[in-house]
């Protein structure tokens, strides 16, 4: 039986003008499924089996590859955004294809050129697609003592909480309090173990002492107006939830780090907000 989404050995029914034609061994159907002609390991015959993928090409078609995707069907994998759209973004997963991942999978807005945490599945057209919902994939109280630290990547965040997939296998959660600094979808993470909850997820912690943390607040004010076109409009008098909500940073953290950006000549200010030098 041809699997979609899956690597699967097949065995070549025939060959044509435009490539081989495989399918399952021992399959009674003999329509198979085409690798190109490019895709065809050299001295192959009919009879011999291959170790193909087998997803959709441009037009819609059925089709395999002797390439191998970064994602396969049931897996997780961080993949980068080339081309986004009004219905959803697609994806490099190493096939001449992009992925798609419609606009109702994600968890957060996407930008192209970052990388986010997806899984794969078959939609209901019966083609291949990603999603950001990932927490069913996710096992629950992983191995971790509190104080351990541990990697992650955020697959959603919220003005009350991110979620975070820790070393890609257990479910994480970072809670408001906690919520200070460059918390935005996709972002690769070392957290503290705080506690294990008793639904079962992971309670991290990322912050830091006030002064170590006042050059990543920094930080990440200058990548966001380099995001915005060299200008932001947050100042000293901006509302404290907007300062949250756009940088992820309480009013204190921001106004230490304008100061040291200032300091710095890094910035200045203009009327409602403030500008790269």
């Amino acid at each position: 039986m041809i699997e979609l989404g899956k690597i699967q050995k097949l065995e070549v029914l025939r060959d044509t003008s435009v490539g081989m034609y495989l399918n399952a061994k021992d399959e009674l159907d003999d329509t198979g499924v085409l690798l190109p002609t490019k895709q065809i390991p050299e001295g192959t015959e009919i009879g011999d089996e291959i170790e193909v993928f087998v997803y959709r090409d441009s037009k819609d078609r059925i089709i395999c590859t002797t390439n191998r995707p970064k994602l396969t069907l049931g897996q997780m994998e961080y993949l980068e955004v080339v081309d986004t759209s009004k219905i959803g973004a697609f994806l490099d997963w190493g096939l001449e294809k992009d992925l798609f991942l419609p606009f109702k999978e994600m968890t957060n807005k996407v930008i192209k050129g970052r990388k986010y945490l997806v899984s794969l599945y078959i939609d209901k057209s019966d083609r291949l697609s990603a999603t950001m919902h990932i927490g069913d994939f996710l096992e629950l109280e992983g191995p971790f003592n509190p104080g351990e630290k541990v990697d992650g990547i955020i697959y959603e965040v919220t003005r009350e909480r991110a979620l975070v997939a820790i070393d890609r296998k257990y479910h994480g959660i970072i809670l408001g309090q906690d919520l200070y600094g460059d918390f935005r979808c996709g972002n690769e993470i070392n957290g503290r173990v705080v506690e294990t909850r008793k639904d079962g997820k992971i309670r991290l912690s990322l912050k830091k002492l006030a002064f170590k943390q006042m050059g990543t607040d920094a930080d990440i004010i200058l990548e966001r107006l380099k995001e915005y076109g060299g200008t932001l409009y947050l100042h000293d008098k901006s509302d404290p939830e907007h300062i949250k909500d756009e940088l992820m940073m309480s009013k204190k953290a921001f106004k230490r780090a304008v100061g040291k950006l200032l300091k710095e000549n890094k910035i200045e200010f203009i009327e409602g907000g403030m500008k790269l030098k």
